[in-house]
């Protein structure tokens, strides 16, 4: 399999069932936040994401935010929905989501990672030993020129995936 290809893929985060977590055999997840949980640089989470999040909870799945944001952007973010977090990950090294791992007390295989960049979500979980899940960006990014070419990219990849029927 290629670093680039997710373990799993859906559209939105809340289209991630316990069921598909189970079928993974994982109890914690580690989680992006810009266009996976809420919109680039937004404060604000959906009412179907805090519905889903509470389910995740009421699962008994364990969750931590796994950022390469500043840390004055995801720990508001973070604090608001009750979750830990960790800021400037440096995905798509593994240090972020190994850290984010060890938080929750799991090991590789119990956790998931989710996101929606194959270049630093989906290659930095595979990179750790992660499994993943990739989702469409909430919203795609304008204005940022290397966001525009890693999109692009991704494109090329999502084509040879289902080029190969994955």
């Amino acid at each position: 399999m290629s670093l680039f290809y997710p373990t799993l893929y859906r559209e939105r985060i809340t289209d991630i069932t316990v069921d598909d977590l189970k079928r993974l055999g994982v109890s914690g997840l580690l989680l992006d936040v810009d266009n996976t949980l809420t919109t680039h640089g937004s404060q604000e989470l959906a009412d179907e994401v805090r519905d889903w999040l509470d389910g995740m909870r009421e699962a008994g799945i364990l969750m931590t935010v796994v950022s390469n944001s500043w840390e004055w952007r995801v720990a508001p973010f973070a604090q608001r929905i009750g979750l830990r977090h960790t800021s400037l990950s440096c995905k798509p090294l593994p240090f972020g989501f190994i850290r984010g791992m060890r938080r929750m007390g799991l090991k590789r295989k119990q956790c998931v990672a989710i996101g929606d960049q194959v270049f630093t979500d989906i290659l930095g979980a595979n990179l750790a030993g992660i499994p993943c899940i990739q989702l469409q960006p909430i919203l795609l990014e304008t204005g940022k020129p290397i966001l525009k070419l890693k999109r692009k990219l991704e494109r090329i990849i999502y084509a040879r995936r289902k080029g190969r029927g994955q």
